[in-house]
């Protein structure tokens, strides 16, 4: 595989997490009142990272990529990523 080919792939295989990490910090600052325990970057960060490393456990798992129950946890991941990282137990 060519060198762009592989970057292509793995801009596609991060695409979903990266996506849904941004999008789900950005729309906590509307959902969420009060003042905001970190920046917006950070919990996007934050939740990618947590995105690709269960994207990650779905290929490994799975053997293949695009399984709607590795998505699923990717939401269930995110979202509980976006709980901890907005300390939302002291709410």
């Amino acid at each position: 595989m060519a060198p762009l080919d592989l970057f292509f792939h793995l801009i596609g295989f991060s695409a979903p997490a990266v996506a849904v990490g941004v999008l789900v910090a950005l729309g906590a600052r509307l959902v969420v009142p009060g003042p905001a325990v970190r920046p917006w970057w950070a919990h996007a960060a934050l939740n990618s990272m947590a995105g690709l490393l269960v994207l990650a456990g779905g290929l490994w798992y799975w053997g293949v990529d695009g399984k709607m129950a590795t998505y699923a946890a990717l939401v269930l991941a995110i979202a509980a990523a976006q709980w901890v990282g907005g300390r939302a137990w002291r709410r």
